[in-house]
């Protein structure tokens, strides 16, 4: 590393402090302890008001710009909480399914499952639930807003992190297994530090994801049951019932003001910070910077009271556990393989037993006529997923690879992305309606982008993570054998972001069948419009109370998602692990 010699000969200007001693807090320690306190406030109001009585429920959410700071804070901390949930979700569900492959059984077609099952079919059956568990307090209405919004996160990440689990490279794996790491170890150590990077940017674009579902979650109805809840979401939904266009843009500004916020005091000294956990051999060229991480680092007593507890952490990941063998390649044996087969028999069997309950639940209202419709819709809302999101790889992989390859440039447009990503696409319906019903076009055809505003964010975000994760000997290997553009795509580029590409299109493609069940009804005051589809049909539903007609389109939802991942996604995935893993 270079070194000028006038920046040589200086010396290091000593810390700016309160007062004298080696060990005495400086000034950034007193600026960055009252943040903390600034946030704890903020918090215990937030949470004050979200164990209020159910009678505060009563009150009207308005259209008075005073009010808006207080829903931002009620907002943004049923995100936090939802993404503190799925973060915990994540280290134990993905790291279950990479494991096991037992639990894999289970779990992957859960996760396909629950990633198409709109938030609106959530809510359908959860509501009542949560508003039962605590009576007589505005928390069961908290809880209901945020698992919905826990419900639109927690799948990309599990996907995510189940991805980086599976492709650590094998001299990693090998050196775990040579010290012979306890598996609590391993995780804390080779694991996590593995998958950081990928799963930061998800985590990102799952926090960004929450604000699309947040209208619905927080302006809930379902048949006769209607829970409103103060917050950015359900001023939205009272602007475009209202056609209020100045308080449209009053919501998407505030939005933006918090969106800059949480990314400037959480998210860019997370990514700062994780920089050190890239899979390399020779040092980046520049590296991701953070105003409040170097504030951090320059300060005297909180780092050093965050290393004493990591060090008190590393010392509890030391210890014995009840299994010390690390988790090394699976050994196929005839008894595993048996074992395998009875499983999946068992869990064959189980599901059979859940569909013949489903089928029971909707035969008694419901006939073939109402199976060939939704089967029908749901062709259609098919064909526009895997259009859209062809169109969305086609522009979004190429922008990723090259915002991934410039870590300044990618820094300065992480607050961008996020917007963008976060930006609700209820803003654009009334703009779709109008041009729409101006055009006079066809809203089969024209209200389908609408499904891929908010999801096709995610090919983005993870293309950056998996451009930025190639290692810079690779680069410089690259740049002097002079690889032409085409060759350099095919040998270093496509091998290194795929594992990330496919993740970040099949939550894409997860989160789009979702999507199409507030893209395919879209409104402007009493102006309405419907595309056919099977997003369509499970809106009208449950609009209407329709039980029986809910389950139906999840269940065909469901299937077609299922299929679409074993015949399109899995494929690409065990490439992805197999012939272009790191080794």
């Amino acid at each position: 590393m270079r070194t000028s010699r006038n920046h040589a000969a200086r010396p290091a200007a000593p810390p700016l402090g309160l007062g004298g001693g080696r060990f005495a807090p400086n000034l950034f320690d007193a600026a960055i302890f009252l943040l903390i306190v600034g946030v704890f406030v903020l918090l215990g109001h937030g949470v004050r008001e979200m164990t209020a009585p159910v009678a505060q429920l009563g009150t009207p959410v308005t259209l008075d710009p005073a009010n808006l700071p207080e829903y931002a804070l009620r907002t943004t901390l049923r995100m936090f909480a939802a993404i503190v949930a799925s973060l915990v979700f994540t280290l134990v569900v993905a790291t279950l399914a990479a494991r096991s492959r037992k639990a894999e059984l289970v779990i992957v077609p859960a996760l396909d499952i629950l990633q198409s099952v709109p938030v609106l079919g959530f809510l359908t059956f959860t509501v009542a639930f949560f508003l039962q568990l605590f009576p007589g307090s505005v928390l069961g209405a908290e809880c209901a807003a945020i698992f919905a919004i826990f419900t639109s996160q927690a799948w990309n990440m599990a996907f995510s992190f189940y991805q980086s689990l599976r492709t650590v490279p094998r001299d990693l794996d090998e050196v775990a297994r040579h010290f012979r790491f306890s598996p609590w170890l391993r995780f804390w150590r080779l694991d996590v530090p593995f998958a950081a990077p990928g799963l930061i940017w998800n985590t990102m674009m799952s926090m960004s994801g929450g604000w699309f579902f947040v209208v619905a979650s927080e302006a809930i109805t379902v048949g006769d049951t209607t829970v409103t809840l103060p917050g950015i979401g359900s001023w939205l939904a009272l602007a475009i019932q209202e056609r209020d266009i100045h308080a449209v843009l009053l919501a998407v500004a505030t939005m933006a003001a918090v969106i800059l916020a949480y990314d400037q005091l959480i998210f860019r000294p997370i990514v700062a910070w994780a920089d050190k956990f890239r899979f390399e051999q020779t040092a980046a060229d520049s590296r991701p910077r953070s105003w409040l991480y170097d504030f951090w680092r320059r300060a005297r007593m909180l780092p050093r009271i965050t290393r004493g507890v990591g060090w008190l952490v590393n010392q509890i990941a030391r210890l014995p556990t009840p299994i010390t063998r690390p988790p090394g390649p699976p050994r196929a044996t005839p008894a595993s393989r048996r074992g395998e087969m009875v499983f999946a028999a068992i869990l064959a069997g189980l599901v059979g037993y859940a569909a013949w309950h489903i089928v029971t639940f909707t035969r008694a209202t419901l006939s073939l006529d109402d199976l060939r419709a939704a089967l029908g819709d749901g062709l259609l809302t098919l064909v526009r997923v895997l259009v859209l999101i062809a169109l969305a790889s086609f522009v979004w992989v190429p922008v990723g690879v090259w915002i991934g390859l410039r870590p300044r440039l990618a820094t300065a447009l992480q607050p961008v992305a996020q917007f963008l990503a976060a930006f609700p696409a209820n803003v654009v319906f009334p703009v779709a309606v109008v041009a729409i019903v101006s055009l006079r076009l066809d809203p089969n055809v024209w209200l389908s982008p609408l499904m891929i505003l908010g999801t096709q964010w995610y090919i983005l975000f993870n293309v950056i993570a998996g451009a930025s994760a190639i290692q810079t000997d690779l680069r410089d290997v690259a740049a002097l054998y002079r690889l032409g553009a085409w060759q350099k795509w095919r040998q270093l580029i496509v091998p290194a972001i795929l594992p990330y590409y496919v993740t970040g299109a099949l939550t894409a493609a997860g989160g789009s069948w979702n999507a199409s069940i507030v893209a395919e009804v879209a409104s402007w005051g009493d102006t309405h419009l419907r595309a056919e589809g099977l997003g369509a049909y499970i809106a009208d539903a449950t609009a209407a109370g329709d039980f029986p007609r809910v389950v139906l389109g999840i269940v065909v939802m469901s299937g077609m998602v299922i299929a679409c991942n074993r015949l399109l996604w899995r494929p690409l995935y065990r490439l992805a692990e197999n012939r272009f893993r790191v080794e």
